[in-house]
């Protein structure tokens, strides 16, 4: 049993605590300036390159992955984090709890369900070409992710669990050729996901890697069955913009005035720079220390999503990827210092 999400975080260090780099004048201004309801992160913590970006020194990405949540935590802007080892894993809700109590209580936590319901096959050896993929007979499976995730999540963390991310893997034509069956047939899932004390419903995120799926009746069912469309910025989805038209639609039908105003909170993840795919943009951004590619077209259009976040008293989760731009934190200070900047 480990004592932290990635690793053994309380065991002996000889080279003790891995410490915060020293925040700027500027970041400690632009952390105040920051709406209380704006969760910036990234995608992961664990990368040696953000050496005096997040981290004091160097050092190595296992220790990181370790021991570097409570450093990364006291960075003024990231006040959350995006958790895709979930995808691949489940931890159980001790192993949540531990790694809750590694940061602050504002903080909150993205989290990425598990491949074994959000994707259609169960891919194998399948990437390295030694197998073919087959059906996953758990794919859709809303007691096994209630089981294995929700509840495991909902406890372990408990208030810092931010948005249940459900991002469906690339699904096979098969699937996507009856679009309406399969947007049921999701649309199912997500309604027999628990719902917590009270009434309140987690946010239930859901991100697609079918663009084909993005449709109106999608949207429309997403809303009736209470979840929230995930603005994913991928090479294999459009731009922001027309995502944006979709959630705007999504909320549409809750609207009175006319005017967009979010009906529920804002959820994005910004993955990977137009036009690349993940090896490539992973060769040409190593280390991750600095902006190599800003795409100002992406980030304005994020900013615009927060800001009508903000006005609709709605909360605003945007984790970014180091193949986004270049380093994900660095994308996330451009981010804060356009919100900063010229109010709409």
């Amino acid at each position: 049993m480990t004592d932290s999400l990635f690793g053994d975080a309380a065991a002996e260090d000889p080279h003790g605590p891995i410490g915060a780099a020293p925040a700027s004048e500027e970041l400690v201004r632009l952390g105040r300036r920051l709406p209380e309801q704006v969760y910036l992160g990234t995608s992961s913590w664990s990368f040696p390159g953000w050496e005096g970006i997040v981290y004091q020194t160097h050092t190595t990405e296992t220790r990181l992955a370790r021991q570097g949540l409570a450093a990364y935590s006291q960075h003024p802007l990231l006040r959350a984090v995006g958790v895709d080892r979930s995808y691949y894993h489940a931890p159980d809700s001790a192993e949540w709890e531990r790694t809750a109590r590694e940061v602050p209580q504002r903080f909150r936590f993205v989290v990425k369900a598990p491949a074994a319901v959000t994707d259609a096959l169960n891919r194998g050896s399948y990437s390295s070409g030694s197998q073919a993929a087959t059906a996953n007979p758990r794919f859709l499976d809303a007691t096994y992710a209630t089981e294995r995730f929700v509840l495991p999540v909902l406890e372990g963390l408990g208030q810092k669990a931010g948005p249940l991310v459900l991002q469906f893997s690339p699904m096979p034509t098969a699937l996507t050729r009856d679009a309406h069956a399969l947007i049921e047939r999701i649309a199912d899932f997500v309604a027999r996901l628990p719902t917590l004390h009270a009434g309140v419903r987690p946010i239930y995120a859901v991100e697609l890697r079918n663009p084909e799926l993005l449709t109106p009746r999608f949207v429309h069912r997403m809303r009736e069955v209470g979840a929230r469309l995930c603005i994913g910025v991928h090479a294999r989805m459009p731009p922001v913009a027309r995502q944006a038209s979709a959630l705007r639609a999504m909320d549409a039908l809750a609207s009175a005035d006319g005017g967009w105003r979010l009906a529920g909170p804002l959820v994005v993840r910004w993955s990977l720079h137009t036009g690349f795919g993940y090896e490539q943009a992973r060769a040409r951004y190593t280390p991750f220390n600095r902006l190599l590619d800003p795409d100002l077209v992406t980030r304005g259009s994020v900013v615009h999503l927060i800001r009508i976040a903000v006005r609709s008293d709605q909360k605003a989760f945007v984790i970014v990827n180091n193949k986004a731009e270049g380093c994900a934190p660095l994308s996330c200070l451009e981010l804060a210092r356009s919100l900063a900047d010229r109010r709409e």
